[in-house]
């Protein structure tokens, strides 16, 4: 018997007050990623190039917290999509980590080769650019930070334009250094230090969708206490083919049999296993099935 809320919709709807605030931040980094990125390759600055690869996870983030509302909004829009739209923003996660390895693994690897002999970069520019770089991401910071108490993909968007918010301020002390003193040094040495703040969250993006795209049990649920959880509501004498899983961020899903005592009602029983996972687990949708606990029930699946 199935049973559940639309937390989902709960969530992005929250985001979705806040949807014109993502597109102009969006914009408004996409727009400046694009001539900061221009400026990179035409002074050769890596900082400015690192710092650009920085901005464009911001614009990514935001992108998949977009995606995230969009998708709440057509979930209904086709019979066959009884998930909805939802794992298109853990698949655009997946194919963003991806992408994002490979620009901060050049970046390291030609920060390294400008070790040996540092091309000399025009500091101006570089000071301009970075300087226009830390305004737009002040901006965003500005219209994002009161959507990130309310959805998760928009914190994590928010979170982002912090992390820019310190590589661009290395890339501006970096021109301040070559601008006094010459020393060429500095652009490689941001540029490395930038890189290096892309790569591990990152891998934390690839880590958590390949998690949610093999159905595995979300890391802050122990199976074993949300099942002695759903023992202990009262009627049930047994659970089994339990089944947690994250179908987006932010949207938990569970599965269980029950097995319920002989005199146990089935309505209070529902109610309260449904009542135990919201309360507990923050889980609310989840497919119920109950069953009697003397036989005529469903054999436990073989998977």
């Amino acid at each position: 018997m199935g049973a559940g809320h639309d937390h989902g919709g709960q969530v992005l709807r929250a985001g979705a007050r806040h949807r014109a605030r993502l597109w102009w931040a969006a914009a408004l980094l996409a727009a400046y990623l694009v001539v900061e990125a221009a400026v990179a390759i035409a002074t050769g600055s890596l900082a400015l190039l690192s710092d650009a690869g920085h901005m464009f996870t911001d614009v990514l983030g935001i992108g998949m917290a977009l995606a995230a509302i969009t998708a709440a909004a057509r979930a209904d829009t086709h019979p066959q999509r009884t998930f909805g739209l939802y794992r298109l923003e853990v698949l655009a996660a997946l194919a963003n980590a991806v992408l994002l390895t490979g620009v901060a693994g050049y970046v390291l690897i030609e920060g390294v080769r400008r070790f040996t002999e540092p091309p000399a970069v025009p500091a101006a520019p570089m000071l301009v650019v970075a300087s226009g770089g830390l305004v737009v991401n002040l901006i965003a910071f500005a219209l994002l930070r009161s959507g990130a108490r309310e959805n998760i993909s928009m914190r994590g968007a928010y979170l982002e334009v912090i992390g820019d918010l310190i590589g661009s301020a290395g890339v501006i002390i970096a021109a301040v250094i070559i601008a006094v003193t010459g020393w060429a040094y500095a652009d490689p040495i941001v540029a490395v230090a930038v890189a290096l703040m892309i790569l591990p969250r990152t891998f934390g993006l690839a880590r958590t969708a390949t998690r949610i795209l093999v159905q595995a049990a979300p890391a802050h649920l122990d199976v074993v206490v949300v099942r002695d959880r759903l023992a202990a509501v009262p009627g049930v004498c047994g659970v089994h083919d339990l089944h947690l899983w994250t179908l987006t961020s932010g949207m938990e899903v569970a599965s269980a049999h029950l097995q319920l005592e002989p005199t146990a009602e089935l309505g209070a029983v529902l109610a309260t296993a449904r009542h135990a996972l919201h309360e507990d687990f923050a889980i609310d949708h989840a497919t119920l099935q109950v069953e009697p606990a003397n036989g005529g029930g469903c054999a436990p699946a073989d998977w």
